[in-house]
């Protein structure tokens, strides 16, 4: 699923690879429906950002090679991608985990998550024209009042993180080295990778990803089928996702 170099002509504002061109939108601005309504014309590579000091909102379109029942696996070497960017600029007695398949959590707090999207009415045995990766970070609470009453979630800020432009432009290197093994090794490293950071049910279980996304659970010294749990529903209605404010649940 290679990252080619977008369109000219578009705005550059972060410190990116030169195989992205990115596009700052305002402060107002959805990076991730952005991205999606562009993303037929601007072309792979395209990195849609958005300057407001709340949230670190991006996405980045891609161009898949597989139908999309494959191709969405995608969505875990974005989150996978993430992962890397925070642990990279994050105090390092603290642990970040997902919670599946989509939120993010640092110390055991919601802090952000992530979301797919493709081209409306593509049939999953198609090749689709573009995906969308988009993800969203809170970094820093306002209007919450007293952060002592909201501790299901955190922000940046508060756990001592870098700057913004840091994190995201780590974001953008990491998923460059996730698609390119991908590329290279097969979908088991990405899959590895996501699955690390991945919560578990029962110590001991035996987790893997299939070819649609699905997760594949087995427990410890159990017996019978492995458990499904279905990938594409959630990416339909993110749970981390504030659907009243666009952003992440506090």
């Amino acid at each position: 699923m290679p990252v080619h170099a977008a369109p000219p002509g578009l705005e550059r504002g972060l410190d990116l690879p030169s195989l992205y061109t990115a596009v700052r939108l305002r402060e107002r601005g959805d990076a991730f429906a952005h991205a999606c309504a562009i993303a037929a014309e601007a072309g792979a590579g395209t990195f849609v950002h958005v300057g407001r000091f709340d949230l670190l909102e991006f996405a980045v379109v891609l161009e898949p090679e597989e139908p999309l029942g494959r191709a969405r696996r995608a969505f875990f070497a974005g989150m996978a991608a993430i992962a890397d960017a925070v642990a990279a600029h994050c105090p390092p007695e603290k642990g970040l985990a997902f919670a599946w398949p989509d939120a993010i959590r640092f110390d055991g707090a919601l802090v952000g998550g992530g979301r797919l999207g493709w081209p409306e009415g593509c049939p999953e045995d198609a090749v689709p024209d573009w995906l969308v990766f988009g993800g969203i970070l809170v970094a820093a609470r306002v209007r919450i009042g007293d952060p002592g009453f909201h501790v299901d979630s955190t922000s940046l800020e508060e756990e001592g993180f870098g700057t913004p432009e840091e994190v995201i432009g780590s974001f953008a290197r990491h998923l460059m080295v996730h698609v390119d093994a991908w590329g290279e090794r097969g979908f088991d490293p990405v899959a590895e990778a996501y699955l690390a950071r991945l919560e578990r049910e029962k110590a001991g279980d035996t987790r893997g990803i299939d070819v649609n996304g699905d997760l594949l659970i087995r427990h410890h010294g159990e017996r019978g089928p492995v458990r499904r749990v279905p990938l594409l529903p959630a990416l339909q209605v993110p749970g981390w996702l504030d659907p009243a404010t666009g952003g992440v649940r506090l």
